[in-house]
């Protein structure tokens, strides 16, 4: 039946979106509604086409080569760009635990309780979920997480934005201020992050897609590009509608502000309890596929057995990056002194990493596919055009907030 097949096919491109929906993503649009209102409403909206286009490549290259990115770049460009790859992922991924894990302790610090406790128990949650052995349920059990992260969409449809107020700043844009260009670089950086290419082509491979699912998967796919941005523009809304309408803009300096910024809209207990759910099941998913991701590309390029199908005394290099990415992360959260800092600081990163990534994501669709399945032509100037575009504007916003 073409709906139950269907069903099957659809979760990797859903999971990775869902995951890109994480702590980091969610503070940055905080803070960008905070500080400069409905302004970067536009951006986030403008880039889901490349979102999709990208995340599609992925599509294509898991089910007509088989082979996951890391094996890819490997086989077609040699052990130097593979090994660069990997630093670039490894980098990113445990930028992005680290600021996973600072959700789990920000919440757990708003409520009193100690980080001692909240980060231990994360980790604990997080390996209990992969140490099942079937990548099949892993992932189901983080789309059912990954729901709660709905709640952000009644959060922006109780705030009530004002019409006038949203068309009011997208067209007075601060383009020379450099927090401004900061900020539009994070916003980049969280769309983008490098280990959501590893791992949908991963778990394309992993789920042994054929040809025939194509359409599925790319539908798939789109649903989750739109369904992310459509999530981080509601955080967006609600703390520009919260936060900016008594006293102006503001600076968020911690996790807990964020839910505060939701209690004028659903009430003190409900609005910490939205915001709360909401995060830290994002946090979840993404934790999940990051250190997965990280954990599948490196088995790829060194050779070794990578998958969930085996259990961890059978897969020891695999189970191994997964646990020391998660326990270091969680580590590393108890020496953070500013929290909102290190996520935005964390998207940020990961725009200067975009260049490499989808460099070498275009390269393989040029080179890897079967012939009359290569980028070529008109998508494939669009492609580079777009993307040549964002990535500029993300090397150029961060370089500027650091000069």
């Amino acid at each position: 039946m073409p709906l139950l097949r269907w069903a099957g096919v659809w979760g990797p491109g859903l999971l990775v979106m869902l995951a890109d929906t994480d702590a980091g993503n969610v503070v940055t649009a905080a803070q960008s509604g905070a500080r400069w209102g409905y302004r970067l409403l536009p951006l986030l909206l403008l880039l889901i086409p490349m979102l999709y286009m990208v995340q599609e490549l992925t599509v294509r290259l898991g089910i007509y080569t088989g082979r996951g990115y890391g094996e890819l770049i490997r086989e077609r460009f040699g052990a130097a760009w593979a090994w660069l790859s990997i630093v670039g992922l490894a980098v990113a991924t445990i930028g992005s635990l680290v600021t996973e894990f600072t959700a789990a302790a920000g919440i757990g610090d708003h409520y009193g309780v100690s980080r001692s406790l909240t980060l231990p128990f994360a980790v604990a949650a997080l390996l209990t979920v992969v140490a099942t052995g079937s990548y099949r349920r892993v992932e189901r059990t983080a789309l059912v997480v990954g729901l709660f992260e709905l709640g952000f969409f009644a959060v922006a449809w109780v705030a009530q934005p004002k019409l006038g107020t949203l068309l009011s700043d997208v067209t007075s844009l601060p383009l020379g201020d450099r927090e401004f260009a900061f900020i539009t670089a994070a916003i980049i950086g969280a769309t983008f992050n490098p280990w959501m290419i590893f791992y949908q082509q991963s778990a394309i491979v992993e789920k042994r897609l054929k040809a025939d699912d194509i359409k599925a998967a790319r539908w798939d796919t789109a649903v989750g590009a739109v369904l992310t941005q459509c999530l981080t523009g509601a955080v967006l809304v609600a703390a520009a509608a919260a936060l900016t309408s008594e006293g102006g803009p503001v600076n968020l300096t911690s996790v807990g502000q964020i839910g505060d910024a939701f209690t004028p809209v659903l009430g003190e207990r409900v609005g910490h309890l939205v915001f709360g759910v909401g995060v830290l099941g994002a946090s979840l998913i993404a934790a999940i596929v990051a250190s997965l991701a990280l954990a599948w590309g490196a088995g790829e390029i060194t050779g070794h057995r990578r998958s969930l199908e085996y259990r961890p005394l059978d897969a020891g290099w695999f189970y191994g990056v997964y646990v020391a990415c998660a326990v270091g992360a969680a580590g590393i959260v108890w020496y953070v002194p500013d929290l909102v800092w290190l996520n935005i600081a964390a998207q940020v990163l990961n725009a200067f990493l975009l260049p490499l990534v989808i460099g070498l994501l275009v390269a393989l669709a040029v080179k890897a596919l079967p012939e009359p399945l290569r980028l070529r032509g008109w998508y494939l100037r669009l492609i580079i055009g777009i993307c040549a575009i964002v990535c500029a504007l993300g090397l150029f916003g961060g370089l500027s907030g650091f000069l």
